[in-house]
């Protein structure tokens, strides 16, 4: 998975006459704009995937998301029911979610090629992930969690181990220890329901799988009556 966003020095590209981004006032009316644009640049995405070539399309689709909000990040990734998905988050920022909101609402109907996600979906099992970060790869497999409910606030604590942490710099120790729970969960249902997240260099007494956690919290979300994304 690879996210991009905008970048606010990038040069204006000579190809296109999109101005510089800003917030738009309206959402629906900036979502309803990004999927104007992206049925016209549909083919040539369809081609860039075909040709196993995504990064043609990368400055169109940056361009095409700046005008829904220039905060928000994207990616292409295989779906889960569809071919492709097309993601779409804020990354759980509140000040985001009425332009995700928007921009999900006003999506056409997803069909056998596309699907489209306001955050990013849970995979179907994290144990046959594999990260790869610089030299090193990482199964998800060995991910195991130490996990404290807090059913008062319908929250839990955790702490993440994996064998080969202590191999990693700081940044990727850090990306290892959240993206396991973004993997199990989704973005959204590990943003309502983790609150304090540490690395464990050593593996926990009573330590669970990420499957075992996402049963684990999806159980605590389903008692607190709350929508949980990804769980049906």
């Amino acid at each position: 998975m690879k996210w991009f966003r905008r970048r606010k020095n990038d040069a204006p590209d000579p190809r296109t006459a999109w101005p510089e981004p800003h917030v738009p006032e309206d959402p629906a009316a900036a979502a309803a704009g990004f999927w104007r644009r992206w049925s016209e640049l549909l083919p040539e995405i369809s081609a860039a995937l075909g040709d196993r070539e995504p990064r043609r399309v990368e400055h169109e689709l940056c361009e095409a998301v700046a005008l829904v909000h220039p905060d928000l990040h994207f990616s292409l990734e295989r779906g889960q029911q569809a071919v492709y998905a097309l993601v779409v988050t804020g990354q759980e920022d509140p000040a985001l979610r009425p332009y995700t909101d928007a921009w999900k609402a006003a999506a056409p109907d997803e069909d056998p090629i596309w699907e489209y996600h306001d955050s990013v979906p849970p995979v179907p099992d994290p144990a046959e992930v594999t990260v790869n970060l610089g030299e090193h790869r990482i199964s998800l497999a060995d991910v195991r969690v130490a996990a404290q409910v807090d059913e008062a606030e319908a929250v839990v604590d955790v702490a993440v181990h994996h064998p080969r942490l202590g191999e990693l710099e700081e940044a990727a120790r850090r990306a290892m220890t959240f993206l396991p729970l973004d993997a199990a969960l989704g973005e959204r249902l590990a943003g309502e329901r983790l609150r304090r997240v540490e690395t464990a260099e050593s593996e926990p007494a009573g330590a669970i799988s990420l499957l075992e956690l996402r049963e684990l919290v999806r159980g605590l979300a389903e008692r607190g009556g709350e929508n949980v994304g990804g769980a049906h």
